[in-house]
């Protein structure tokens, strides 16, 4: 296992470089018009440089001067020592931005990510022993609704039943205005921020359970027509521990590559649903700087984005081994 994970390793990092790499052509094929717009900005301030100064010094300082392969290694020499400069459109290091708003994404993404597992599965794992029957067809619909809506439908039919017409909830934002002027106590803000998270997290819960229903039920069919289990059920074994605990067993590897597939997300923020609601977590403040042209904002939140991919990978290839005895890493 030691040396798997070290193979992986290496591998993950000689992979990390030639993605960087491609992330960093792109960002020199943006427009320079977004350099020219920052030192355009950069210039207003008072007892500020000319143009002209602003304009060579972030070429220089982002590589922007050089060739291509030379401005890589410059970029990747700042990579390694985490520094990603300032943000352009949030005028602050990129990894101070970073810290302010990761963990909302990642609380809902945590969130949405256990009660997406806690009622899929099983609701996949009934349709499946429920075959062809009432149950199933109820079960299946709701997923095909689930997949099949899209983000910014589901999310705005929230906001206009649950806000507009019930006006159980504001409809935009993390906090309400009594919690931004400082008039509600730690806790009673803390609730605010809950009971505001409630709406995006049901939105990402509604639209992600679909796929992952399906998934299971269809992987529980396969294993449930397997000759040991007609073997297991043959020999008398009580039907839950036929299901649970031999047929259910043998479907955890399809879910392992989803859930394990799903690191990236729980980091990198719900962009659209994040927009609708105005949420301000990585996702929405990520876009806003790809909009905006904030390239060192944008190198960081790509690099970062691959990172968690090879990471997540390389969990679910250990978790294989884990869940199923009959895989071996070598």
């Amino acid at each position: 296992m030691r040396k798997f994970i070290i193979k992986r390793l290496l591998l993950s990092v000689v992979i990390l470089f030639f993605v960087t790499f491609i992330i960093y052509v792109l960002m020199r094929c943006l427009p320079t018009s977004y350099v020219e717009a920052q030192a355009i900005r950069l210039a207003q301030q008072p007892g500020s440089k000319p143009v002209e100064e602003w304009m060579a010094q972030l070429k220089a300082q982002y590589g922007l001067d050089q060739g291509i392969i030379p401005g890589f290694f410059q970029q990747l020499g700042h990579l390694l020592r985490l520094d990603f400069g300032d943000s352009w459109k949030f005028t602050i290091p990129v990894l101070e931005k970073f810290r302010q708003v990761i963990w909302i994404s990642f609380a809902m993404g945590a969130i949405s990510l256990v009660l997406e597992l806690i009622i899929a599965i099983p609701l996949g794992i009934i349709a499946a022993t429920k075959q062809y029957s009432g149950t199933d067809y109820t079960i299946s619909a709701v997923a095909l609704a689930g997949i099949s809506f899209p983000t910014f439908f589901f999310a705005t039919l929230l906001k206009l039943v649950l806000s507009v017409k019930l006006g159980w909830f504001e409809l935009n934002g993390l906090h309400s205005t009594a919690a931004i002027v400082g008039n509600l106590g730690a806790w009673d803000t803390f609730l605010d921020g809950v009971w505001h998270m409630i709406m995006p997290i049901t939105t990402l819960v509604v639209l992600s359970i679909g796929s992952l229903m399906r998934y299971t039920r269809t992987n529980m069919l396969e294993v449930m027509n397997a000759d040991y289990i007609r073997t297991a059920r043959a020999k008398g074994l009580d039907e839950r521990k036929v299901v649970y605990h031999h047929a259910f067993r043998n479907t955890l590897i399809p879910l392992v590559t989803i859930i394990g597939g799903s690191l990236p997300g729980l980091f990198s923020g719900a962009l659209i649903t994040e927009t609708i609601f105005a949420i301000p977590g990585i996702g929405k403040v990520s876009y806003d700087a790809m909009v905006a042209g904030d390239i060192p904002f944008s190198f960081f939140y790509l690099t970062f984005m691959a990172v968690l991919t090879l990471a997540g990978n390389l969990i679910a290839d250990i978790l294989y081994a884990v869940v199923d005895p009959r895989v071996r890493i070598s």
